[in-house]
This record gives C-alpha cells, sequence and structure tokens, in this order.
C-alpha cells in the first residue's frame, strides 16, 4: 500500500473513481457529478481559497489499484461557538474495510493539517459551505441520497471510531410525504393570519427573482447570521445563486411571508437533483443538460428537498411559519406534482430547527455525524454547544 498525492491527471480521475468503486454495491448510491468534485479543489471556481488551502491523497495496492481517498482542509473562517482554536477539516474520505490503511489516510491529513497550524480536525467535511457533502452517513443507507448529501459505506463509522474521532455532534434529517394532512394548528394559525391585515405569504415568480433575492437576504441575515454559525449574505449573492438554480427552481415551492410587504419569513424548496444526476453517471454535459430539461419538462422529478427555512427574530413563536407553510400546502397538496419531502439537516446543537420538522410530521430519515479528532490530548473535547436563541 501507498498513498500518494493527487497532482496530475489520472490522480484527479482515481479521486473520482474510488468513491463510485467503493460504493457500487449498493443500488441507493448515486454518483455525485464530477465536475462538482473538481471545482471544489479549483482555486478559480472555490472563493474559499481566500480563507485557506487544501490538499488531497489517494492509496493504491500492491497492483496499483485505487483503494482510498482523503482531502484536508484549512479555512480561517470554518468557525464553531465555544471552539476557541484553530480546527482543520477532512473530507471526500473512502476506504476500503481495512483500518490499518484508514489510519494511514487519516494521519497523512493529520500530519498534513499539524503543519499548517491545526490543533484538531473535523471530518468529514467540504471545503465549502455546510449545504453539500457535510457529516458521515451512519444511518438512512437503504434509500437515495439528496442532492449534496454524503453517501458512504456503514462500515466507515467504524473507522472513524477506531482511529480516535469522536462525535462532535448529530445532524439529523427529516421526512414527510407531501400529501400528509398538517397538524390541526396549521390551519388554525394560517386563518389566524389569514383575518389580519398586512399579513401576506407568497410563492416567487420569474420576473421578480432579483426583488425575491433581497428578500431572502433580508431574511437570512436576521434569522441566520445573528447566531454566528452562518455567515452574512449579501443580495448580489443570492441573486446569482437564484440564476445558477433557476433552470431546476420550481417558483410554486420558494415561499415568504410579509407583514406590510416587508419580508418576515421564507420557506425555499426545490426538486432533488439527484433525482435527474442519478441518470448520468457524474457527467453533466449537452447531452445530460437536454435529458434534464426533458425530465423536467415531463414533471418525472416526485422529490422535495427543504432548502432555506427562516423567520425574522421579531415574527417567531407568533405561527407565522405555520401560515406560510398552510400556504404553500393548500397550492401543491394532492395535485400529483410532488409526493416526497426531505427537509435539510438540522444539527443535534439546534434543538429549535429540529422541533420545527417534528411539528410538521416529519420522521427522522436518517441521521449524519460530523467527526472531531483532537490532535493534543491535553486539549479536553467537547461536544458542539447548543444554539442560544435571542
Amino acid at each position: 500500500m501507498q498513498v500518494i498525492e493527487v497532482n496530475s491527471t489520472d490522480s484527479v480521475q482515481d479521486f473520482l473513481e474510488i468513491n463510485a468503486l467503493l460504493n457500487k454495491s449498493n443500488p441507493a448510491y448515486i454518483r455525485p457529478l464530477d465536475n462538482e468534485v473538481k471545482e471544489v479543489f479549483d482555486p478559480a471556481k472555490n472563493k474559499n481559497y481566500k480563507y485557506g488551502e487544501t490538499n488531497r491523497w489517494i492509496a493504491m495496492d500492491d497492483e496499483g489499484n485505487p483503494v482510498g481517498r482523503i482531502a484536508a482542509f484549512t479555512n480561517s473562517r470554518y468557525i464553531n461557538k465555544g471552539t476557541e482554536f484553530p480546527v482543520g477539516g477532512v473530507g471526500f474520505f473512502d476506504c476500503i474495510n481495512d483500518q490499518p490503511l484508514a489510519n494511514l489516510l487519516f494521519d497523512t491529513a493529520k500530519e498534513w493539517l499539524q503543519s499548517k497550524g491545526m490543533v484538531a480536525m473535523d471530518g468529514p467535511i467540504n471545503f465549502g459551505d455546510r449545504d453539500k457533502w457535510w457529516g458521515l452517513m451512519v444511518e438512512g443507507f437503504d434509500s437515495e441520497p439528496m442532492y449534496g448529501m454524503s453517501f458512504n459505506p456503514s462500515y466507515y463509522e467504524e473507522l472513524f471510531n477506531n482511529y480516535g474521532f469522536q462525535n462532535y455532534y448529530n445532524q439529523y434529517y427529516y421526512s414527510m410525504q407531501v400529501d400528509d394532512p398538517l397538524p390541526p394548528r396549521f390551519p388554525e394559525r394560517h386563518a389566524k393570519f389569514k383575518a389580519k391585515a398586512g399579513y401576506e405569504a407568497r410563492h416567487i415568480t420569474f420576473d421578480k427573482l432579483e426583488k425575491y433575492a433581497g428578500d431572502f437576504a433580508t431574511v437570512y441575515n436576521a434569522a441566520w447570521a445573528q447566531h454566528g454559525e452562518a455567515k452574512e449574505i449579501t443580495h448580489e449573492q443570492v441573486i446569482k445563486l437564484f440564476k445558477k438554480m433557476k433552470p431546476v427552481m420550481d417558483p410554486r415551492m420558494v415561499w415568504f411571508a410579509y407583514f406590510k410587504e416587508e419580508p418576515i419569513a421564507m420557506f425555499i424548496n426545490i426538486p432533488d437533483l439527484n433525482q435527474y444526476f442519478k441518470h448520468f453517471n457524474g457527467k453533466f454535459g449537452l447531452f445530460q443538460k437536454l435529458q434534464l430539461l426533458w425530465m423536467k419538462f415531463r414533471g418525472t422529478n416526485k422529490r422535495l428537498t427543504g432548502l432555506a427555512f427562516g423567520v425574522v427574530p421579531k415574527y417567531q413563536a407568533l405561527g407565522i411559519d405555520s401560515f406560510m407553510i398552510y400556504e404553500c400546502g393548500l397550492l401543491v397538496q394532492n395535485k400529483g406534482w410532488y409526493y416526497q419531502y426531505e427537509m435539510g439537516w438540522a444539527g443535534d446543537w439546534n434543538p429549535k430547527m429540529i422541533n420545527i420538522y417534528r411539528s410538521l410530521g416529519g420522521v427522522q430519515s436518517r441521521r449524519m455525524v460530523t467527526f472531531r479528532y483532537m490532535f493534543d490530548e491535553n486539549i479536553p473535547f467537547e461536544r458542539h454547544p447548543e444554539m442560544e436563541y435571542k
């Protein structure tokens, strides 16, 4: 066995193929798009290179076959509450069921991170935002992963635990059927706000996309950036995101609530892109793009995923979320447009969001784990602190 740095066209391709090779026995596996993985490690495409750097390696057996991979990241903007020391990251980990080889890969990443001044490493995480390739799947192997969701063989958990990683936090996914009746308090709260002057909930339209991008930034920055787990987002960043999402966005599933035209809540959902990408085997050229447009036209994608949810603090705990979600339900339920709805992950440090998922009637469908490994045993390990609400 040998571990080599990824620094050639062949090693880049091996880095991509290992993931598919080690997951091929699970029919639920969906291969990520090759170009999206490559972009993580492209300084011209990934803005996080302003704040850190990466390295990656593959493991080869004695016959020259790829049998493992790992990437390591530093990022000065990767900050968790309660952590007072520099933490690096590892991700894109894949390995045959061989603990010594897994240890070799972890050691390789650890030594590189130590050389960069890191005191611990979290993983598996992404050199980017937490909505993609974040956490190790430990429950939920029997159903197809949502777009951006990590997917791995079940024995990986043991490889992490045996090396000495500890559970930093759990990430819970919840799901429900689109046509499942909402709990009784939803229509009650909907009726209350419907009768009040000034309150309104509506879905977006493409002709006012820039306006809704501004509304997204307003709600997001008020609801999330204040907690320290998320960075403020600009109107321009959201416009860019919305324009990128437009070809696959369903405007009927992107909702905002308003009081006197002031945006106060959002409920953002999109069709699960993996229901398209599972047909592409990691490729996304012109032919695949035409296929996607044809599938979208035919309405073949019956699965929704939650992308973002938030309520401006001033309006929290009033029931405005129930008003908005019920309004959405009146439009989309029992139409046959979508069948399954899986919400984005919520950390165990965010019990309020978990309670919101449960209040919808959601049932836990998967569990991921973000692990932490301390380099210095003199620094005590502490789990991620619970979010504080204002």
